[in-house]
């Protein structure tokens, strides 16, 4: 915070080929470790990210923010183009804008949306290997719209936590969950003011056991 601006991105990537967001050391390679490299390069000191949110391994991201505090002198207008320039193609910058100098994008964030995608049916589609799960069958989508209803509000969320997250509180509130089909495909979206460590997995998992009739509908 020493440093004159504090920057905040816009960003956009394709986590096929990385091992979540957050920083790893090597040989695990994050996109934070890619931003945070092309990122001093181009501000020519060196970047450090806070991120709204930690993604797993191989997930995706769709105007994910980010910020961080820096005295290199680059305009706005000019920043997004030089690091897409030598950026890996999955990984984008969107926008760039000065924030105030008390902005964190982990602190400050209000609300974020997570989407998990279905594929229905024993053929798999090679477009959809890396943006969905393929399940074997057709899916009760009725019976999953009925349980969606069931976890909107806000509730102890601790059934639905994986082991190895930060000790937080399981207090969440999910806004509105959703769920759209289009061909073969199922779209669960969540919006949320926040999420607990594997919450989303595991509740789409619970969710698509309900959909095969092995869980049913309390």
């Amino acid at each position: 915070k020493a440093r004159r601006r504090n920057i905040r991105l816009t960003v956009s990537y394709d986590g096929t080929a990385y091992n979540g967001f957050q920083r790893q050391n090597p040989p695990q390679v994050a996109v934070q470790n890619v931003l945070e490299e092309k990122l001093s390069a181009v501000c020519g000191d060196s970047v450090e990210l806070a991120a709204s949110g930690r993604t797993d391994s191989g997930v995706h991201a769709i105007g994910q923010v980010v910020n961080f505090f820096t005295d290199g002198t680059i305009p706005l207008d000019r920043l997004p183009r030089a690091v897409n320039s030598i950026l890996p193609p999955d990984i984008v910058v969107l926008e760039a804008a000065e924030a105030d100098r008390d902005f964190s994008a982990r602190h400050s964030a209000k609300s974020k949306i997570y989407i998990y995608r279905i594929l229905q049916g024993y053929i798999p589609d090679p477009f959809e290997r890396n943006y969905s799960w393929n399940i074997h069958k057709e899916l009760d989508t009725d019976s999953m719209e009925k349980c969606l209803r069931m976890i909107e509000g806000t509730h102890d969320f601790s059934a639905f936590r994986a082991a190895g997250g930060p000790p937080v509180s399981p207090v969440r509130t999910i806004y509105e969950a959703s769920l759209e089909k289009e061909g073969r495909i199922v779209e669960l979206k969540f919006f949320a003011n926040d999420i607990l460590y594997h919450m989303v997995r595991n509740l789409v998992s619970t969710l698509a056991n309900v959909g095969m009739g092995r869980t049913s509908v309390q």
